[in-house]
């Protein structure tokens, strides 16, 4: 049973604050992070951490990445109500459902099945109309290409071109990039046919990308 509390949403509310404090400046954004109910992506054994500015470990050996990160990775995008997203590593759904709620169309796609259905069943759940895939994400989906915005949850070893050639000219693509213990934070943008361009956005820790063009194959 899915319950959302006053108490849940004045944390959100101090949690939206304190990653505005961190630098987040898109009240789109910040509006997300006060509207989307954390706490229900969260193992149901501690869901006092959920408005907590911290990863935490989830099913399949990944993680619910940082509100923060979530919200720097999504203010980056600058997502546009419409905009057809690919998210690569849906894990909990959290940056999904954030996505949706930004007006996103949102294409996801996960490697680890239990993920993927869990995911599947709660964007049911909370009436949240996402696409959910179950599959190699470091391909990207070509099929469905071109995308306006690609995010990519988990750390990449290099900047995937097949992943940027699936991007629309002027569409971003942002991704965690460098080795298993840190990754810079890319953003990409497409200017061109093949005219790309990429500037840098801190240093974060994300799980491993995994699959054919990810760490482990």
């Amino acid at each position: 049973m899915l319950k959302d509390t006053y108490k849940l949403k004045g944390q959100r509310t101090q949690l939206a604050k304190e990653i505005k404090n961190l630098g987040i400046k898109s009240p789109t954004v910040l509006k997300a992070i006060a509207a989307v109910p954390r706490h229900f992506f969260f193992p149901n054994d501690f869901v006092d951490k959920a408005y907590e500015n911290i990863a935490f470990p989830i099913e399949g050996g990944q993680t619910i990445s940082q509100p923060y990160t979530v919200a720097k990775q999504t203010e980056l995008l600058n997502i546009q109500a419409g905009d057809k997203v690919l998210e690569i590593g849906t894990g909990s759904g959290y940056q999904s459902a954030i996505l949706k709620v930004l007006g996103a169309d949102v294409y996801t796609i996960e490697t680890v099945k239990e993920l993927h259905l869990k995911a599947k069943a709660l964007f049911a759940k909370l009436g949240l109309e996402v696409h959910t895939i179950l599959g190699d994400g470091s391909k990207g989906i070509p099929e469905l290409a071109p995308f306006d915005k690609i995010i990519m949850t988990a750390g990449a070893p290099s900047l995937l071109k097949l992943l940027t050639e699936q991007l629309k000219i002027n569409g971003k693509l942002v991704a965690p990039v460098g080795n298993l213990d840190v990754q810079k934070m890319i953003l990409v943008t497409r200017n061109g046919d093949k005219k790309y361009n990429e500037t840098e956005h801190g240093k974060f820790n994300f799980v491993p990308l995994t699959g054919t063009h990810g760490w482990h194959n």
